[in-house]
């Protein structure tokens, strides 16, 4: 597992031994920020199931301004710290080691433009999560959610006042994208 672009290029991420969990694949990262393009730099990017910080923290070696990580397996929250320390991106992250659901609400008054969920599979914490994210209003105006998930799960088109605007497949793997239509600007 590696960083694909920016300042942090190339270099290599840890993954602990014995952690159950399943890294976000290069090819599907590199989709993800593909998708992202212009809308990563400068952003507040918050990963949920953060797992090993891969994602995050190829956000931040494209340019977002800052990160937040949520993760509880203690494991993967001592990955993720490491892995900051090592690409030299620490100044611009917190790691909360907290469950998902329980740690939103605290979140609520902070604002993101990209918040990225990377669920556990077929545990069905991706509406909880998304309703969640709606409720406590995480969410900046022109934001967007992506939930990464197994391209066999039935997604609704709408979860509270998110809409789904794009599902894209890579491999078993799918890419949901929600935002809140009506924010500040749009057309709906």
């Amino acid at each position: 597992m590696r960083v694909i672009a920016g300042i942090a290029r190339k270099r290599n991420l840890k993954v602990p031994r014995g952690w159950s969990g399943r890294p976000t694949a290069d090819r599907v990262k590199e989709s993800l920020f593909n998708i992202l393009g212009s809308r990563v730099p400068g952003s507040r990017f918050l990963d949920l199931y953060a797992g090993t910080g891969n994602v995050g923290i190829e956000a931040l070696s494209r340019g977002a301004a800052r990160a937040v990580f949520v993760e509880r397996d203690r494991k993967a929250v001592r990955a993720i710290r490491d892995n900051l320390m090592q690409v030299g991106l620490a100044g611009k992250a917190e790691v909360l080691p907290q469950d998902v659901l329980g740690v939103l609400k605290q979140l609520e008054g902070q604002r993101f433009d990209i918040i990225f969920m990377d669920p556990p599979y077929g545990q069905g914490l991706e509406i909880p999560t998304l309703e969640a994210i709606d409720r406590y209003g995480l969410l900046a105006d022109g934001g967007v959610i992506v939930a990464e998930s197994s391209k066999r799960l039935k997604s609704p088109v709408h979860v509270g006042g998110l809409v789904q605007c794009r599902r894209h497949v890579v491999g078993d793997t799918v890419l949901l994208f929600y935002y809140q239509p009506g924010f500040a600007g749009e057309e709906d």
